[in-house]
């Protein structure tokens, strides 16, 4: 379900996105970059970390960068390749991380002019919420 947001406000977090793309993804180390709104309208800004063993994707890094900063709320995300690839949406595992981290995220997707605000539930149908799957102490067994 698409979801009603303010278009400046999008075309602010993809632009502060593709900025960071252009200017800091040299080489194939780094090649995403993810943009953030924070609840209190502070814009968080980080980049992927690839390697051959794996790596976090820009949105996983900008949730460590958000925490540094002090930032535990989240409001809407992007990503966008470097290369002028233009909006990227977030892979699986990204999608259930932000999910996990922030339920009432929103997430840039689309192309070109055509990108909307979707909540990150609606990119995970039949969704699996990490914490609804935890023991509580109540059904622990006992020691």
């Amino acid at each position: 379900m698409t979801t009603q947001t303010d278009r400046h406000a999008d075309r602010e977090l993809v632009r502060a996105a593709a900025e960071v793309a252009r200017t800091r993804c040299r080489g194939d180390n780094h090649t995403m970059a993810a943009a953030a709104r924070a609840r209190d309208g502070r814009i968080i800004t980080a980049v992927n970390a690839y390697h051959f063993t794996g790596g976090p994707c820009a949105e996983l890094v900008l949730i460590g960068t958000a925490a540094a900063q002090g930032v535990y709320e989240l409001d809407t995300i992007v990503a966008v390749g470097d290369r002028d690839r233009g909006v990227v949406p977030p892979c699986g595992r990204c999608r259930q991380v932000l999910l996990d981290y922030f339920p009432a995220l929103k997430v840039i997707v689309g192309d070109g002019d055509r990108t909307r605000t979707v909540a990150i539930a609606d990119l995970l149908p039949e969704t699996y919420v990490w914490a609804d799957h935890q023991m509580t102490p109540d059904l622990m067994p006992p020691a």
